[in-house]
Parts: C-alpha cells; sequence; structure tokens
C-alpha cells in the first residue's frame, strides 16, 4: 500500500520556536557581517575621504548584488526548497539544488560582466571623480570579478535554509565573517614593512571567506545534511527553474528598486559635495548594518511560510509572516531611536571632518527614527516569497522608489531644502515601503488561490 511522506517537522512545531531556530544562525551571521561593515567602514576612513566617497559609488551596487544573491534569487531558492519538501515532493528537491546552482551561476557571470563595462560609466553619473572614482573602481573591479563565489555562497545558505537547516550556513558563515574583519584590515592597510592593498584589501577579503563558506556547505549538502543527497546529473526542467524564478526575479526587481533608490538618491546627494557624499555614505551604510536584523528573521520566515504553504496550511503561514513581522519591526525601531538621540557620536567614529559629520548627523535623525516601518516591509517581504505572494512587494518597492527619488529632487529643486529634503523624502519612502506591504496582508490574509468557476447552466 501507498504510505504517504511524512509531515515536515516544521508544520507542527511551535511558530515561535520553530522561527527562533530557523532565524537565530541566521541573525547571529548578519549581526557578525554588520560588525564587518563597521570595521571597513573604519578601514576607508583610515584610508582618507577620498575612499570613503568611493566605496559610497560602490556600495549601492555591491548591495543590490549581495541582497539579489541572499534575498533575492536566494529567497526563491529557500521558498522553492522550503514548498517542495512541505508538499513531500523529495525527487524535486534533489533535482532543484542542480537547477538553482546553475542559475546562481549564470547571474554571477552577469555581474561580473556588468562591473567591466557598465559600472565605471555609472559611478560617474552619480558625482563620482578624481580620486574618488579611483578608489571606487578599484574596490568594484576586485569584488565583482569574483561574484561567482558570492553567488554560490548565498545558494547553498538558500538551499539549506530552505530545507530548515540554518545552523549549518549560520556556523560557516559566522566563522567566515569573523576572518573577514581582520583579513580586511591587514590587506587593505598592510602590516609590517608592507604598505598593503588599498582599496582592493577588503574586497579580495571578501571573496576569499565567500569561497571557503561555500566549499564547507557545498560538502554538507552533498553528506546528506538535508536528509537526501542531491544528484548532478539531472534532466534539466523548465518547471523546477520557473519554481525559483517566479518569487525570484520579482523579490529582485524589489531589491533592484531598492538600490536603485539607493543609487538616486547617492546622484542628489553627490551634487552637494564629496563631504556631503561621504556623509551619506556613513548613514546610509547604518541602514543597510540593519538591514541584517530584519534578514534573519525574515529569512527563517521564508522557509516558516514556505512550508505551510507548500502543505496548504495558510492560517498557519499568515500568523507565522505576522509574528515575525512585528519582532523585526520592534527590534529595529529601538536600534533606529537610540542612534537618531546619538548620531553625532556615532558619525565620529568613522572621520572628524566636521562637514561630512554634519551630513551624517541631517540623515540620521530625520531617518533613522523609521527603521520600524522599514524592517517591517522588509520581514513580510520575505514571507511573502515563501507564501509565492508577491504583488505586494512588487508595489511597494516601486512606490518608495517614486516617493525617494522624486520627492527628493522635488524638495531640492522645487521646495528648496537641500540636502535635508532629500534625508525627508528618503523618510518618507520608508514609511510608504512599510505600510503597503503590511497594509494588504492585515486587509486580506493569505488563502489559497482561488479557481475561477463557470457559471452552472440554467
Amino acid at each position: 500500500m501507498h504510505m504517504s511522506p511524512p509531515a515536515h517537522p516544521l508544520l507542527t512545531a511551535p511558530i515561535g520556536i520553530s522561527l527562533w531556530r530557523l532565524a537565530a544562525p541566521t541573525t547571529a551571521v548578519m549581526v557578525a557581517q554588520t560588525v564587518v561593515a563597521i570595521a571597513e567602514t573604519y578601514i576607508f576612513g583610515r584610508l582618507g575621504t577620498d575612499a570613503l566617497a568611493g566605496f559610497a559609488l560602490v556600495f549601492p551596487f555591491m548591495m543590490m548584488m549581495t541582497m539579489m544573491a541572499a534575498g533575492g534569487m536566494g529567497g526563491g531558492v529557500a521558498a522553492a526548497m522550503a514548498r517542495t519538501l512541505g508538499a513531500g515532493r523529495r525527487e524535486d528537491a534533489r533535482a532543484l539544488v542542480v537547477h538553482a546552482l546553475l542559475l546562481g551561476a549564470a547571474l554571477a557571470c552577469l555581474f561580473t560582466l556588468l562591473a567591466w563595462t557598465a559600472l565605471p560609466s555609472l559611478y560617474r553619473l552619480l558625482g563620482g571623480e578624481g580620486r574618488a572614482l579611483d578608489r571606487a573602481r578599484e574596490y568594484s573591479n576586485v569584488l565583482f570579478s569574483g561574484a561567482l563565489a558570492i553567488w554560490a555562497n548565498f545558494f547553498l545558505s538558500a538551499l539549506l535554509r530552505g530545507g530548515g537547516d540554518a545552523a549549518t550556513p549560520g556556523r560557516y558563515m559566522l566563522l567566515s565573517s569573523v576572518a573577514q574583519i581582520p583579513l580586511s584590515y591587514v590587506l587593505a592597510l598592510g602590516i609590517g614593512d608592507w604598505p598593503g592593498l588599498g582599496m582592493a584589501g577588503p574586497a579580495l577579503s571578501s571573496l576569499f571567506t565567500s569561497l571557503v563558506s561555500a566549499l564547507l556547505q557545498a560538502r554538507a549538502l552533498w553528506r546528506g545534511k538535508l536528509g537526501f543527497v542531491p544528484v548532478l546529473r539531472v534532466r534539466l526542467q523548465g518547471r523546477l527553474f520557473w519554481d525559483i524564478l517566479r518569487v525570484g526575479l520579482i523579490a529582485s526587481f524589489s531589491a533592484f528598486t531598492a538600490n536603485l533608490t539607493a543609487m538616486l538618491v547617492t546622484g542628489l546627494v553627490g551634487r552637494f559635495g564629496i563631504a556631503a557624499l561621504a556623509g551619506y555614505g556613513i548613514g546610509v551604510r547604518l541602514e543597510f548594518m540593519l538591514v541584517p536584523l530584519a534578514f534573519g528573521i525574515g529569512s527563517g520566515l521564508t522557509t516558516l511560510v514556505g512550508v505551510a504553504a507548500g502543505a496548504g496550511q495558510w492560517q498557519r503561514a499568515v500568523r507565522a509572516a505576522w509574528i515575525g513581522s512585528l519582532t523585526a519591526a520592534g527590534a529595529l525601531g529601538v536600534c533606529g531611536w537610540i542612534l537618531a538621540f546619538v548620531p553625532e557620536g556615532w558619525a565620529r567614529l568613522f572621520t572628524s571632518d566636521p562637514e561630512v559629520v554634519a551630513a551624517t548627523v541631517g540623515y540620521i535623525t530625520r531617518v533613522a527614527p523609521f527603521y520600524c516601518l522599514f524592517g517591517l516591509g522588509m520581514t513580510l517581504s520575505f514571507a511573502s516569497q515563501g507564501a509565492n505572494r508577491m504583488k505586494a512587494p512588487f508595489a511597494a518597492g516601486l512606490a518608495r522608489l517614486f516617493v525617494a527619488t522624486i520627492g527628493g529632487w522635488t524638495a531640492v529643486e522645487v521646495l528648496g531644502w537641500g540636502l535635508a529634503g532629500v534625508y525627508v523624502a528618503v523618510a518618507a519612502g520608508m514609511i510608504t515601503f512599510g505600510g503597503l506591504i503590511g497594509g494588504p496582508l492585515l486587509i486580506k490574509p493569505w488563502g489559497p488561490h482561488r479557481a475561477r468557476l463557470k457559471p452552472s447552466p440554467a
């Protein structure tokens, strides 16, 4: 007699405990990477204001790739694996590993190509010139040339997380993050009589640690860490690629709009000079340092919601989404308000230039109080990946783009508010983003797709 596969453990365990087990390892990794981000900002500060400004030019593009690999396409990979295992389709799960890795390799090559062709021109459009532009290209050329290691690291992590194992990728990525700090320092600033590699040092450090982490995760995956051993010789199937892409494409577009927002705002800020650009770079770095807190919880929601959706347990999926997102909103809200009260102390950790400090303070005091809504929207966006309900995140990302950029331009050109007006528009974009994702789910919770029924004949 045919026996149905046993129910996935994440369908029966308490939501709070399950979310903790899924989110805690990833959150620990993200916190460690936040420390890495702080350390690297300090290193760039040691290299000079030109280095800080150059990194500010590269940062949106670097974050776009990272967010696509980890939370966009990576979220699509984790969601596909979670839904497949939630539905009990073990053979599809085995084949999904190879489909995901092939897709990741293709996307990595695309970013490498873009870095060597289009990005230098984009840096100029964002206000990069002189030594700041040179520093940007030094960092960018090295980092994006090794994009394959970064994509492999995040996609292997997504496969393991999607299967319910967040501890294994968390352990390896945490170790690589800890090692990255001293390695970046030595490679950038040198040791003894060796002067170091400057801007290329932190980029090489990131690539090396990503490669080591990817190799360790691949070993764990092929040792059956998820209860099965992947197979390399599989028949490629369009439906398995589409299972990743139908979520990953929209999620990546949302990541793209988020980073396009940062790029266009960078262009607006760049009009006020190098000091403003460097100060904005420190301020926006803070925003992306806090993103990992939401990412850690959100990545757990992708798996938890995805398994529940695959099994048709929609009420559990919605409940998990709200528990996780409100937790993230509270955590980011507390951090944002604390920093809003001590903005100058934060700025002086990285620079003593009074103009750069003033630009950083202006950003933090106007934007940080609204990190709570940014965290709410971001975590619900991850939950939407697991549920394959991406319309609200798509619309919210576009709305944030228009509010922050067109609003920023209007504040500068029409209202004459200067740099402060750009920052007000950024804050308004965050409010819009959180409201447009949370509002629809509150009004109409997720449920199964209803088939259209033909009217009965009279």
